[in-house]
């Protein structure tokens, strides 16, 4: 075990010269007016009401009502003024913050470069020196204030950042935190002349806004990542985590090679993960003039995609999905891509299936088959949903059920939803805030359903907002109390706070789960600001079971996150969340050692954390591209895709319809669950069963079939006709489960399926086992 490894005297010398060190937390935002110093002040009031000592150096509140609030009683260290073009800037006083020697300073600008004469060129060492001298620093910078970002930004929005820290130095930080904060929310602070005084103010354009916040919730997942990578090391786990995509490509020197990375690479892409390439090659003879020239080719388009390109040495050829299936699992993959058999059934008898074999070996990793046709179909051009069409629209006259839906969506309320990786993050106490802040510019504002948990902090920012008494109902002998939907109505406020959106209501409510209530409120034009965790999302309640190994019973339909105005994540780390439950903030303290042992554990939360900032990410990219085509970073995808899901009777059908669900989501495709059903009669629980599986479906907004067949040996023939039939792009279908002798007697569906669905491509969805971390 790594942990009764023996320390070298280098390891004991880092560890104390550690100790002697001051801690560095860096504040990350979009923007200039993203809230980045509102909650570094607010941070240095906590540790000051904790007895910490801290001052304030250098910080800009830029005359902002709230972030002045905020300075309190904070002591000030007068910092160095000098003017530069007839602007004002301030370098921090090292001298007298050596002399004060207090254990926190306070500090804006992260890249601030000093003046001429000063000490150090820039504040980043500024701060190293601070950190050398057992003074912690906690700081801010924006997005495109980050090497390797600027220039991203600067191709995406214009924007040209006056200075800039090296793109490593958020690895130098103990702890980053992400304020995430939508357009809509800037551009109202700009309206209401909160942002006076912003050199970047070129960028306060929504779309530009959205770039650069997908741009930081990325930044930040992938540190996020680094640190789960880090701690399931620690931990001696291997395999995926759950929460990052890791796409491998298998090729060979062959004309169609360049096929399967560039695929790879739109799935990497969209997916938001990394991109592997491998190939298998006799390393002692040499390549022939053709293979070599496609070997240099294939070397050239990898760099060209930002994958990673390697050489294995070929094994014997019953070895290679062995091989294959270790190098995966020894590098975290989640997705293997490859070329569809040439075989014919009896060639894969007497040869062997490297895709029969890998499908019985692989754990935790879906297979892809690259459909024969793609070399014919060009490459990707405008999703679904954008192109010439959308031109039409203009010119459209809208029919009188058109014209009444738009006016619907006219009346509407607005609807905006705090979302957070895991309990306690602070969802509810930002909500109960913003409902603060509108009550001051006089909108009518009320509390529809408020859960505290008897956290004082909460319970402190209900401040001035009045609270609509709950209804009360009897279920088996007991009161229980609801939100009062038609009280609200009546009380008809502008807009009203409605706590955790996947709450399961009381039986014999009106609406099974409170987010249906919401839904009848926004539609009586009443705006909802409500709270979620990013485990209640329904697609992703496998990937949540994967990471924690618990199954979330409520869930919330993505399309409810997709109907809201305004998605914002509030971000913690994970060491700050669980300071917070050991203190008794989120958890009464006889329970907090049970969650810290279970759902809390730090590699859950940090893989839940990546999880949320990658799905808030994808959320603000699927906003960009129905916004401005050209602000999307991943990019469209190629023609029209059909997802065409197979699913049987079994506990696994559920989750090829989520998986389902997200391709087809990512995609703008349309998709269809799909069932055989053998002989004419249908037992009263399959009845229920189908029920079940078709309910989801519409949930997630897809199209559940029923087909009827008299042989189980038809079943493939059955479905593969039926994805012709609406002209299916990808199929998704589960990892078979027979041996080699029952595939033999029985027929395997999948293994038939894959034969004859060549022209398609081919999603194989893998079984996994719920890690506990």
């Amino acid at each position: 075990m790594e942990s009764f490894k023996r320390k070298t005297p280098e390891d004991i010398l880092h560890s104390i010269s550690k100790l002697h060190r001051g801690t560095l937390k860096i504040y990350i935002g979009p923007v200039s007016g993203s809230g980045k110093t509102y909650h570094m002040l607010r941070e240095g009031q906590t540790l000051k009401q904790q007895g910490i000592d801290v001052v304030i150096c250098a910080v800009s509140t830029l005359q902002r009502p709230e972030t002045v609030e905020q300075l309190g009683d904070l002591e000030r260290v007068p910092s160095i003024h000098w003017y530069k073009d007839g602007a004002e800037f301030k370098d921090l006083n090292l001298d007298a913050l050596l002399e004060r020697n207090p254990e926190v300073v306070l500090v804006d600008g992260l890249a601030h470069r000093n003046r001429p004469d000063a000490r150090f060129p820039t504040r980043l060492e500024d701060i190293k020196f601070l950190l050398s001298h057992a003074i912690s620093v906690i700081t801010t910078v924006n997005v495109y204030e980050l090497e390797g970002y600027t220039e991203i930004a600067h191709k995406l929005t214009g924007i040209e950042a006056a200075c800039t820290v090296p793109a490593d130095t958020l690895e130098l930080a103990d702890e980053v935190r992400l304020i995430d904060v939508t357009p809509e929310t800037v551009l109202n602070r700009m309206a209401e002349g909160h942002l006076k005084g912003n050199r970047d103010a070129t960028v306060f354009k929504r779309g530009n806004l959205g770039v650069l916040r997908e741009l930081a919730l990325r930044l930040v997942a992938e540190d996020v990542n680094e640190s789960l990578k880090s701690h399931r090391e620690e931990m001696g786990l291997i395999g995926p985590s759950g929460a990052a995509e890791r796409i491998l490509v298998t090729t060979q020197y062959h004309w169609n090679g360049s096929i399967y990375v560039r695929r790879g690479q739109q799935i990497a892409k969209r997916l938001n993960g990394d991109l592997v390439v491998i190939t298998f090659r006799k390393l002692k003879k040499p390549l022939s003039k053709e293979e070599a020239t496609f070997r240099r080719s294939t070397i050239k388009l990898v760099e060209k995609v930002d994958g990673k390109f390697e050489e294995l040495p070929f094994p014997k050829r019953r070895r290679i999905p062995r091989t294959l299936v270790h190098y995966a699992t020894q590098h975290n993959v989640t997705r293997i891509v490859m070329g569809h058999s040439k075989q014919t059934r009896w060639q894969e008898f007497w040869q062997g299936s490297i895709i029969s074999e890998l499908l019985k070996i692989t754990k935790n990793i879906d297979l892809f088959l690259v459909a024969d046709s793609t070399a014919n179909e060009g490459e990707r051009i405008l999703p679904a949903q954008m192109t010439a069409a959308t031109e039409q629209q203009k010119y459209k006259r809208l029919s009188e059920q058109e014209v009444s839906e738009k006016i619907d969506q006219i009346r509407r309320g607005k609807f905006k939803v705090y979302i957070g990786a895991a309990p306690g993050v602070g969802k509810t106490y930002m909500m109960l805030r913003e409902g603060n802040d509108h009550l001051k510019k006089g909108i009518d504002v009320q509390v529809g359903l408020l859960e505290t948990h008897n956290r004082a902090e909460t319970i402190q920012q209900i401040g001035s907002l009045n609270v609509i008494d709950r209804k009360r109902m009897v279920y088996q002998g007991v009161t229980l109390e609801e939100m009062d939907t038609d009280a609200i109505i009546r009380r008809c406020p502008e807009v009203v706070l409605v706590d955790e959106l996947a709450h399961t209501n009381v039986p014999g409510s009106k609406y099974k789960k409170r987010y249906e209530d919401v839904l009848e409120i926004l539609d009586a034009g009443i705006s909802v600001i409500s709270t979620v965790n990013v485990q209640h999302l329904e697609s992703l309640n496998d990937a949540v079971e994967q990471i924690t190994g618990v199954r979330v019973r409520e869930t919330v339909p993505d399309s409810i996150l997709h109907l809201a105005d305004e998605v914002q994540l509030i971000d913690v780390a994970p060491e700050a969340l669980q300071h917070r439950m050991r203190e008794g903030k989120v958890y009464a303290m006889t329970k907090v050692d049970q969650a810290l042992n279970n759902f809390f554990k730090t590699g859950n939360l940090i893989a839940l954390r990546e999880l949320a900032l990658r799905e808030i990410a994808d959320d603000v990219d699927e906003r960009l591209e129905s916004f401005e085509r050209k602000s999307s970073l991943r990019g469209p995808w190629r023609r029209k895709e059909v997802i065409f899901i197979c699913v049987n009777s079994t506990p696994h059908a559920e989750r090829l319809i989520r998986r389902g669900f997200r391709t087809a989501y990512r995609l703008k495709a349309a998709w269809y669950v799909n069932y055989v059903q053998v002989g004419g009669s249908c037992s009263e629980e399959l009845k229920k069963r189908l029920a079940a599986l078709e309910k989801l479906t519409e949930r997630l907004g897809g199209k559940f079939m029923i087909h009827e067949e008299h042989q189980n040996r038809q079943i493939a023939v059955v479905l593969a006709s039926k994805a012709d039939e609406v002209e299916a792009t990808q199929l998704v279908i589960g990892q078979p489960k027979l041996s080699f002798w029952e595939a033999l007697w029985k027929g395997s569906v999948v293994n038939q399926l894959i034969r004859l669905t060549r022209h398609m491509d081919v999603l194989i969805v893998a079984d996994f086992d719920a890690q506990t971390q």
